[in-house]
């Protein structure tokens, strides 16, 4: 197997339990959209996007900067939500949905968006805390929006202090832009040290153009 799944929790999924689950190292999904139940899944091996090592392609930079989107912070977390679970097959459950929302609430789950106008056309969402960020999943309904939205937010987390930015398996688009596989004794020993970190992703104000978190933009380190 290429992770552990731990049978249906039998708490509720409260943030209270969610904040412990990720503390722990592991998180939940549901095996489809209509599947009341939740599962924990533990990888052996622990996707991350190193923040000082992630890849940019030519392409993706040439994107950015013609890019006429707007980037934001919260401006829609629930939107974020929905639009990651907009697909065929989706791990997002009601109570998965229900759960992050109070998350957020409470200030500890964030969405990263890519706005053209009033249209959200990508985002990525996650969980925070102390100094590791813990990518969940993202969207995109044009071209390079969620491409964008990643790679804008990993430098983000690193201006505001992070250290841990896991996103929990590595696909071939994420090993493109740098992301790598560890182990799992390697990711918890990463984990122990990133949530004694202090860091707030409101540490640093947010450039709403994606150029400006290209290499040589004037924007904050």
């Amino acid at each position: 197997m290429p992770h552990d799944m731990y049978p249906p929790s039998p708490p509720p999924l409260t943030p209270d339990v969610l904040l412990r689950g990720y503390m722990a190292g592991i998180f939940p999904m549901a095996e489809q959209r209509d599947d009341p139940e939740v599962f924990w899944v533990d990888p052996k091996r622990r996707g991350i996007l190193p923040l000082d090592a992630v890849h940019v392609s030519r392409s993706l930079k040439r994107a950015m900067r013609k890019s006429t989107g707007r980037l934001a912070l919260d401006g829609d977390f629930e939107g974020v939500l929905t639009g990651c679970a907009d697909r065929d097959e989706t791990w997002i459950n009601a109570a998965i949905h229900d759960a992050y929302l109070e998350l957020h609430d409470m200030g500890y789950a964030h969405s990263f968006e890519l706005w053209e106008g009033d249209v959200l056309v990508g985002g990525v969402y996650g969980v925070a805390i102390g100094g590791a960020f813990f990518g969940e999943s993202m969207f995109s309904r044009a071209p390079d929006a969620s491409k964008i939205a990643l790679v804008c937010l990993a430098a983000h987390l690193k201006s505001c202090g992070y250290v841990l930015f896991d996103i929990q398996f590595v696909t071939e688009h994420l090993q493109r832009l740098g992301a790598v596989e560890i182990t799992r004794d390697d990711y918890r020993s990463r984990l122990k040290d990133a949530l004694s970190v202090a860091a707030s992703v409101h540490r640093q104000p947010l450039p709403e153009t994606p150029s400006a978190f290209l290499p040589g933009a004037n924007h904050n380190p």
